[in-house]
Order: C-alpha cells, then structure tokens, then sequence
C-alpha cells in the first residue's frame, strides 16, 4: 500500500503552503499553535501523521521564530511516528553564514543543518541556496531547486533586444553565466567591495552595457544596496533598461524606498518570503508549481532532474 501524504505549513509560509498543497491536489493538514503569555509557543497535528510522508513547508527567514516553528514541526512529525518527513524550505535561511570569513565567528548554515536532521527531517526540499555547497552540510538528502525554471520563461515572454545578463557581484558569476548559456546572451559583472555587511564602499563595472537591455540576476535582495547601486551605475554606463530577478526577497529596512528611488525598472522576484508590501516595481511570481511538482515526484518515487537545469 502507497504511503499517504500530508503538507503542513508553518505559520510564515500558510499562503505558499495553501497554493502547493492546491497543486497536489490536497488538502492542507491541520496543525494549531498554542502560546504562552511569554511568546513560547507549541504546535500540535491536529490529524494522524502515523506512517505518512509529511511536508512539512516553511521559509526559515529572520525572526528566528520560524526557524524554531520549523524544528518544533519536524519533531512533533517524528515523535507522533511518520514515516517520511521532509522539511520543504522554499527559503534556507542563515545561508550567508556558510563559512568562517573571519576568526571567532559560526558557520551558521552548518548549524542550522544538523538542527534539521536532529529535529526529524529526513529529507529536504530547498531552492536557490546562497551557496551550492551548503548541501554538503547534511548527511540527509537535499534536493536543491533552481528558480530559473520560473524566470526564464518571464525574461523570455520580456522580448528584449540586444539582452546582457549581469551578476551584481562576483560570487554570483556562474549564476549569471547559466542564465547567458539559455539566453544566448552576453555577460557582464560588478566588482564591489564592503565597508561591512550591506554597506558597500566602491563598485566597478566589467563589460560593456552601452544600448543593451539589462538583467540582473542573484539569489537574495536583502536591503537592495547592491541592486540598486548596480542599476545606477549600468544607466550611466549607457544601459537601455535594468531590470533584476532575485529568487529571495528579504527587503527588510529601507528596501522598498531604495528601490523606488533608483533606475530599476522592474524587481522580479519569487513569494518563497511572503511579499510584505506590494510595490509597483516589484514583481512576484509564485514557486508553488514548482514545489507542488517536485513534491509529487518526490512522493511517487519519479525523476525530478529537469529542475536541475542550472
């Protein structure tokens, strides 16, 4: 008999996690949170998971709350005996801590891992992670999305002429040269450099942008200093039109007023962080058909491959 399946959302990914259990044509599980007067919380499956696979989906961006409601998640799956659960995090957070930059400091993203396998996941399901390498920090296994298989028919359906793919630093230069590799496109690339963390001080510009369409392309918009200061900068170097795609977007403090204020045309980014305003410049295309796909294949022991293409 073919072990059922369940989704479950975790309070910060309820929208995403309704839109892919749609997909797969299931209903969302229950699961009620209950809290205490000191904000500790405590959720419970208010439904059988014994001897199911359970998916358990919820983006672990700041405030650590969902983190934790994630690991509570995972533990309440494995204590009330299913038989399969995977932690589906369309957003890996703590991902930029993915290595000792300096002495004295974590590897959060190390730890954020074994947290995971400790709390019960015995799979996970994530997308566009900060760095690749991040996966060789679980010994469970990871299936690692690509959101290029969301943008690349929306840059497709754009129609743009003359077309430059840009990474807005030089971390995210293979990302960049897969999109150009699809797009038959050229490639150019910013070279920044930190005063400290969001705070760049310079920003140099390799290739030549003059009377092209450009696009930006990274894995994360967090306080949009780089975007918006690499857009700047292609419009004076003779850029037709900037646009950017970022799978994840944080936006947090002034973002939004960076964003409007700069010569972006068009942010094209995914909901696996729920939108925390609408923005006339900012454009979401959701992740749950991807999810819901990968999910199922997932379920019914099928290929998931051609999700891999980048």
């Amino acid at each position: 008999m073919k072990t059922p399946a369940k989704i479950f959302a975790c309070t910060q990914s309820t929208e995403l996690a309704k839109a892919i259990a749609n997909q797969f044509e299931i209903e969302i599980g229950k699961v009620n949170f209950s809290r205490y007067s000191d904000g500790e919380f405590q959720p419970s499956f208010e439904e059988s998971v014994r001897g199911t696979r359970v998916f358990i989906i919820g983006s672990t961006h700041p405030s650590s709350e969902n983190l934790m409601e994630m690991l509570l998640m995972l533990d309440a799956a494995k204590r009330a005996s299913a038989r399969h659960i995977t932690a589906v995090l369309p957003y890996f957070g703590w991902a930029r801590q993915d290595r000792k930059d300096k002495p004295r400091v974590p590897i959060g993203a190390k730890l954020i891992a074994k947290l995971l396998e400790s709390a019960g996941a015995t799979r996970i399901i994530t997308m566009d992670l900060h760095a690749d390498q991040i996966q060789g920090f679980f010994e469970k296994p990871v299936d690692h999305l690509f959101a290029s298989t969301i943008f690349l028919p929306y840059i497709n359906s754009l129609k743009l002429s003359d077309l430059t793919i840009a990474s807005p630093d030089m971390g995210g230069s293979k990302r960049a040269y897969a999109y150009s590799k699809f797009l038959k496109s050229d490639v150019v690339i910013c070279y920044k450099q930190r005063e400290k963390a969001n705070i760049i001080s310079h920003m140099e510009l390799i290739g030549n942008v003059e009377g092209k369409n450009v696009i930006l392309v990274d894995d994360m918009v967090d306080t949009a200093g780089t975007l918006t200061k690499a857009a700047d900068l292609m419009k004076e170097r003779g850029a037709i039109s900037v646009r950017a795609i970022c799978t994840h977007a944080l936006l947090s403090g002034n973002a939004y007023q960076k964003i409007e204020d700069s010569q972006l045309e068009e942010l094209i980014v995914t909901d696996s962080i729920p939108p925390k305003v609408s923005h006339p410049k900012v454009k979401v295309l959701s992740c749950a058909p991807l999810f819901a796909e990968v999910m199922k294949n997932v379920h019914y022991n099928q290929s998931i491959s051609s999700k891999f293409i980048m």
